[in-house]
């Protein structure tokens, strides 16, 4: 479907051009329609999506048709679970909106507190907001939801799991009234908690629901290589960043010591790298995020602080240095490439360390990943058939006297891995800078 055929506000297409964007994912096509008629909705996709464009084009609309409740309130408020995507969701909607009466602030936990409460007294019309410094400011006063014309939920269920049910449980009373309009989305709706809280937020919600989690990306390719230990995932990362055509690329470890590790090792390759992790304060993750973002650099080595709300269509390539837990993390690490119709690919590497959770990832996916090896750089662990040891607590088996004969398993099928080519409109890839040799001078 043709945003053409949305009958936007001529202001609003107007502003829209600049992303340059002509067909709606499906997402798009399907929830912007039901929410321009003033329904609540009820919607899931998975990541990458294209779900921010859903609910922002919506919500403009409304103010370009619509007389506000009252003079002073926030009309719209659109709630997320991180800074990172709060502040990637607040860019986009200042391109929609620039050049028009509408004004817009940013509420984030970790920032100054008085400075927002003065942004507050200019009257916005739309707040983009993380709930919990959104509820401190209605519980201070500080701002009033009377007149809310549209309450907007992004990725609910991570909020849920960030533990923000009581905040958005105080921003919906704040705003309860029946002319409010709520949009809900989620990446899944499966989940009891996320029910519940739909339930209690909406009013006869239209249902748009648009794959699962679990649902394979077709613009992503995965590849999984075994590896025997530290050393042999350093030595497969360096031969990937030599041989692959690159535009930029997202490293993600367990740990916080490892980004640093990491991001040094990769700058000795002269690659331009930053790193990103939970022990740094707001305005350096702020930064790093920024200049990464404006492709500053080229490398950005990260724990799971960037694998929601970072929506960067030249990331080519997510490593997966470690697997993570849950499992439905490995979803939205790989969903960082692949976005904006790009094509990218999601590289993982298992050790021995990573095996069970890389199991875990399977039985999530409901679908078995190949595994590939490079020539020269093969493993000699093979995976773990055995499943974990027992709990301490858990009742020992009766023993059995005859032992069934074991039967030698087959060796696990490998294959070449096939990368996207990436040469589309748009990539400047880059590759490691070809070592000189003593003839070169």
């Amino acid at each position: 479907m043709l945003f053409s055929e949305f009958d936007l506000d001529s202001r609003l297409i107007n502003s829209f051009s600049h992303f340059g964007y002509e067909h709606a994912t499906e997402i798009q096509a399907r929830a912007i329609p039901e929410a321009m008629t003033g329904k609540d909705l009820l919607a899931s996709s998975k990541t990458g999506s294209g779900k921010t464009l859903a609910y922002l084009l919506p919500a403009i609309q409304r103010l370009y048709t619509r007389r506000a409740l009252v003079n002073r309130d926030p009309r719209v408020l659109i709630l997320v679970p991180t800074r990172e995507l709060a502040k990637q969701v607040f860019a986009t909607l200042r391109t929609l909106i620039a050049g028009t009466r509408y004004s817009s602030i940013l509420v984030l936990g970790g920032e100054n507190f008085n400075d927002q409460h003065k942004n507050f007294q200019k009257d916005p019309h739309f707040v983009v907001a993380t709930p919990g410094r959104m509820a401190d400011h209605l519980k201070q006063r500080n701002v009033f939801l009377e007149g809310l014309e549209m309450l907007i939920l992004d990725e609910a269920d991570r909020m849920l799991d960030l533990g923000f049910a009581a905040d958005l449980r105080a921003i919906n009373n704040a705003a309860n009234h029946r002319r409010r309009q709520t949009l809900f989305f989620s990446a899944t709706l499966e989940d009891t908690e996320v029910n519940e809280m739909a339930q209690e937020l909406l009013r006869e919600p239209v249902r748009v629901a648009v794959g699962h989690g679990q649902d394979e990306h077709l613009d992503i390719k995965q590849h999984v290589y075994l590896c025997d230990h530290l050393d042999h995932k350093q030595a497969l990362l360096h031969h990937f960043f030599d041989t692959l055509t690159i535009k930029q690329a997202i490293v993600f470890t367990a740990t916080k010591q490892d980004t640093v590790r990491l991001a040094e090792l990769l700058s000795t390759w002269d690659l331009t790298t930053g790193s990103l992790n939970g022990d740094m304060s707001q305005s350096g993750r702020s930064k790093v995020m920024d200049d990464f973002s404006r492709g500053k650099f080229n490398v950005l080595v990260s724990t799971d602080l960037a694998s929601r709300g970072l929506d960067i269509a030249s990331v080519s390539h997510v490593f997966n240095f470690d697997i993570p837990k849950p499992a439905e993390e490995f979803v939205h690490r790989t969903g960082r490439t692949g976005r904006a119709g790009f094509k990218g690919d999601a590289i993982s590497l298992v050790g021995p360390k990573d095996w069970f959770n890389f199991k875990e990832v399977e039985e999530y996916l409901k679908r078995t990943l190949p595994t590939s090896t490079i020539e020269g750089l093969e493993p000699t662990f093979t995976g773990i058939t055995q499943k974990r040891a027992p709990q301490k607590d858990a009742k020992p088996k009766a023993s059995i006297k005859k032992k069934a004969p074991k039967t030698q398993k087959k060796p696990t099928a490998r294959k070449k891995a096939v990368f996207h080519e990436n040469d589309q409109q748009g990539f400047e890839p880059f590759r490691l800078p070809k070592k000189q040799t003593d003839q070169d001078g």
